[in-house]
Parts: structure tokens; C-alpha cells; sequence
């Protein structure tokens, strides 16, 4: 399968790498956020400017519709258990329209948007990612 992971990159980068490492060892084709750098976890910064001058939005809404599935690596950020941001929850919304398999890492957070997330029906992995099929 092709799967694309979203996840807030300043606070889930080094899950989104271990992620990535665990399904590519399983046969997948994995994509990352844009600018990430493996391990050393640099990484185009979340400032506006950068999503503007980059064109990360569309960008990655391209690489969406060449995928099989998007996986998004949700840990704690801000206080928050399960953080999904505006990025990613944008990002969802791609996948979800465009018929795309949703996985969520770790349970879905009670946030103002938490509804909308749920019904788009992602499949929870506890994170357990061999449940990721």
C-alpha cells in the first residue's frame, strides 16, 4: 500500500520516522512531510510564510491523490492527547474526499473540530500499527 503520514512535524517528528521505518519494513511505500530530513529531524517550519512560499498546502494535496491511505500520527502537543492540528485535519479532509483509507495513530482528541474527524469514520490503531491494512 501507499500511505502518506500527516502530524504536526514540531512535535511528532520523530514518531512519524519510526512509523515510517515500521512500514517500509513491512512492504509499504511510505511519504513524509514535506522537508523532513530523516532522522536529523530538520524540517521546513510551520511559520505561514514557509507554507506560502513552499506551497505545502497544494503540495501535499497532490501527493495525497497518488496515495492509498494517509496515516496520521497524532501524539500529545499543546497539552493536548491526540493533537490533531489544522494542517493535518485539512489533510484529512482531502483524503476523506477523495476515498482515501484514514488511520489515526492514537485516539481522536476532544477539540473544536472533533465531530468532523469522526465522521470521516478514521480507523483508530491504538497505536498498534499492525492494525494499519
Amino acid at each position: 500500500m501507499k500511505i502518506i503520514i500527516c502530524g504536526s512535524v514540531s512535535s511528532a517528528a520523530e514518531e512519524i520516522f519510526k512509523a515510517r521505518d515500521i512500514l517500509v519494513a513491512k512492504g509499504h511505500e511510505v511519504i513524509i512531510p514535506e522537508g523532513m530530513k530523516n532522522e536529523d529531524l530538520r524540517s521546513i517550519s510551520e511559520q505561514t510564510s514557509d507554507k506560502i512560499k513552499y506551497d505545502l498546502i497544494r503540495s501535499y494535496y497532490e501527493k495525497i491523490k497518488n496515495c492509498d491511505a494517509i496515516l496520521v500520527v497524532n501524539p500529545e502537543k499543546k497539552g493536548i492527547v491526540g493533537y490533531i492540528g489544522g494542517n493535518t485535519f485539512l489533510e484529512m479532509g482531502f483524503g476523506f474526499v477523495l476515498n482515501k483509507k484514514l488511520f489515526c495513530l492514537y485516539a481522536v482528541p476532544d477539540i473544536a473540530y472533533t465531530q468532523e474527524i469522526l465522521a470521516m469514520q478514521p480507523v483508530i490503531l491504538n497505536g498498534n500499527l499492525n492494525l494499519l491494512k
